[in-house]
């Protein structure tokens, strides 16, 4: 198991992020210990150099780094750090790679692959929270990460094709241009299912053009696409159990996956 550095982590939260990532290693290890692998500690590395509170409101700041949802405005929330963690750990970035964000919400995660050198096109179709991210990923001067106000379902092709993409919301099928920008190799990781209390965190790589290999992460519960990727309201059915788990055993928590970057 790696060691986190603690270089570049300084301010009042410091130790609450060094404590955070020490906590999350240790709840993906218990779930399962083939997790628990070289692409998580990148993904915590990168988290620890992060300044979560900047990403809640000023009220919430004391709250940061507790294992709860925080309210970002508009009906969102910021994502549970542990979901960030495994999220980020299953997209298996290249080095350089070019990222595709859905849900940019506070812009927590888009900064999360920025720090491992990711060049990140993020869209929000909520503009407020577009405009906000934007100014705060600029003040804590992230140059590499592209925030857009729109529909993400389009994705966003004058920048594709991508290394990954990661979606925040949930949806009952991945939309057809996020599965088309993907690079061969590539991986995407997104909720799909029927309704938002039966679906699953899925990683889809791209083994050629027109085919993928699923696997899970486990049952969770996200909050769900907007826009031309929703879902039918009241929708009912069931996931496909069928889908081998990733790690053999689930590693999602599904209460703290109802969230937004």
């Amino acid at each position: 198991m790696a060691m986190i550095s603690t270089a570049g982590v300084c301010g009042d939260f410091g130790a609450d992020r060094l404590s955070l990532v020490k906590r999350i290693r240790e709840e993906v290890r218990r779930a399962a210990p083939a997790a628990a692998d070289r692409e998580l500690d990148r993904a915590l590395a990168a988290i620890v150099r992060i300044p979560r509170e900047e990403f809640v409101a000023p009220s919430d700041r004391a709250q940061a780094y507790a294992d709860t949802p925080l309210p970002i405005g508009y009906d969102q929330t910021i994502s549970d750090t542990y979901i960030v963690a495994l999220t980020t750990a299953a997209a298996r970035l290249p080095d350089h790679a070019n990222v595709l964000d859905v849900g940019t919400g506070s812009g927590y995660q888009a900064a999360v692959l920025a720090e491992l050198g990711a060049q990140v096109t993020s869209i929000e179709i909520v503009r407020p929270l577009a405009d906000e991210a934007r100014a705060r990923l600029a003040r804590l001067k992230y140059r590499q990460i592209d925030v857009r106000a729109g529909d993400g379902y389009a994705g966003a092709a004058d920048r594709a094709p991508f290394d990954a993409i990661i979606v925040a919301a949930g949806a009952a099928a991945v939309p057809q241009p996020l599965l088309d920008q993907l690079k061969v190799g590539g991986r995407i990781v997104m909720p799909i299912g029927p309704s938002w209390a039966s679906e699953q965190l899925l990683v889809l790589t791209k083994t050629d053009s027109n085919t993928f290999d699923r696997c899970s992460l486990g049952w969770t519960m996200y909050v769900p696409l907007t826009g031309q990727g929703a879902r039918v309201p009241n929708a009912s059915g069931l996931m496909d159990r069928k889908i081998r788990q990733c790690f053999g055993v689930s590693v999602a928590k599904p209460s703290f996956s109802r969230l937004k970057g």
